[in-house]
């Protein structure tokens, strides 16, 4: 909620909204929303983590953008039956493991397939040939590096140029000596992922190249959890040709539902001073991702009913979360049966979505994040 605040402010504003519709209540019981900011720090995570442990009316937590504190604590919230949504961390290991009784359900981009949609636009579709991979140094990082690799191996363009990790806070002077080698390789595009305060630097250090040496960044979504298009502006964004990753609904690119136009009414409502129109929801994914599981949410613990033992009722959302026996409409898609029991068979068991889902996008001149033209039905 403090470091790329814009993405945990979207996501908690998709809960309350979803809430509101269902009158603040679930399976007749009202609902509090409690905000706790872990600051991308798995140790202050995990003791989130055990928070919720003591807590007899806590159901479920909602995570942020982040892989790291998921992925760091993936054994303690399964090992502890934690029940935990996720509506942005795309890691591929996150719901991944290794037992039926997983805990963790993801409504967001995974990881394991999103290489592929951002290999396929570039190199199909826009026909570069020689991508750089750039990477933060993480496991969200490591995650993209194999699925990446993976993807471009698959669509027969061998391996990356080069492969170049970074650490958070880096500098402008180190992205350009980092960029100074990719050019040397002779990439064509970079593979960007990297959350906004290092996308918005690489963004710098590549505009401040002279225009010849510039290449095309096609970047994971990461960017687009903070405020990079308020200091990456359109006349800077005119200097780099900057697309990335989302998922295929949008309050600007997509054509209005009567669901919803009836949800972002409800969200100008309950926000008169924040959202007036579709533009002012920053992070726009978070937002989106988070009132879709929100309301799988619902239906789950209504399908379990709530007995007030929360040990029991965790238990019985988590198995009904597997087992919905009717479509949920959201704004992405209807999902019938989203979620099922994991097996080494079934990998995708706790994932909601799926590539057909993603989409490629940019960021317009009003900092809109909008379709790429191909994508547009």
């Amino acid at each position: 909620m403090t470091l790329l605040a814009e993405s945990g402010a979207s996501i908690k504003r998709g809960i309350e909204t979803a809430l509101a519709e269902a009158g603040n209540k679930i399976d007749g019981r009202r609902v509090e929303i409690v905000v706790k900011d872990h600051q991308g720090n798995t140790v202050r995570s995990r003791r989130h983590m055990e928070e919720y442990l003591k807590d007899p009316r806590a159901l479920a937590v909602f995570s942020g953008l982040h892989s790291p504190p998921l992925l760091a604590n993936r054994d303690f919230i399964n090992e502890n039956g934690i029940l935990v949504l996720d509506p942005w961390a795309a890691a591929a290991p996150i719901t991944r493991y290794p037992s039926p009784e997983n805990w963790i359900f993801r409504l967001s981009i995974d990881d394991s397939k999103a290489g592929g949609v951002i290999v396929d636009y570039a190199m199909n579709k826009k026909e570069y040939q020689n991508p750089a991979l750039l990477l933060e140094q993480t496991g969200w990082g490591e995650s993209n590096r194999k699925s990446l690799t993976k993807a471009i191996r698959d669509f027969g363009f061998g391996s990356p140029a080069v492969i170049k990790m970074f650490n958070w806070n880096l500098t402008e002077n180190g992205a350009k000596i980092i960029l100074r080698d990719i050019c040397t390789s002779g990439a064509d595009v970079v593979f960007l992922v990297a959350n906004a305060p290092e996308g918005k630097t690489i963004a710098r250090a590549m505009a401040s190249l002279p225009e010849g040496k510039r290449l095309p960044i096609c970047s994971h979504w990461g960017i687009t959890g903070g405020d990079f298009p308020q200091e990456i502006d359109a006349q800077m964004r005119e200097k780099i040709k900057l697309s990335f990753i989302q998922t295929n609904f949008s309050f600007i690119s997509s054509p209005q539902t009567e669901l919803s136009r009836r949800v972002f009414s409800l969200a100008k409502s309950l926000y008169p001073k924040k959202i007036k129109e579709p533009v002012d929801i920053k992070a726009p994914a978070g937002f989106i991702h988070a009132y879709d599981l929100t309301k799988i949410l619902i239906r789950a613990a209504e399908n379990a009913g709530l007995t007030g033992d929360i040990i029991i009722d965790r238990a019985a959302v988590r198995s009904a979360l597997e087992n919905l026996d009717r479509p949920v409409e959201g704004l992405i898609k209807v999902y019938n049966k989203p979620f099922s029991e994991f097996t080494e068979n079934n990998p995708d068991a706790h994932e909601a979505l799926n590539a057909e889902d993603y989409v490629m996008a940019h960021y317009r001149r009003d900092n809109a994040i909008v379709f790429e033209s191909m994508y547009v039905k």
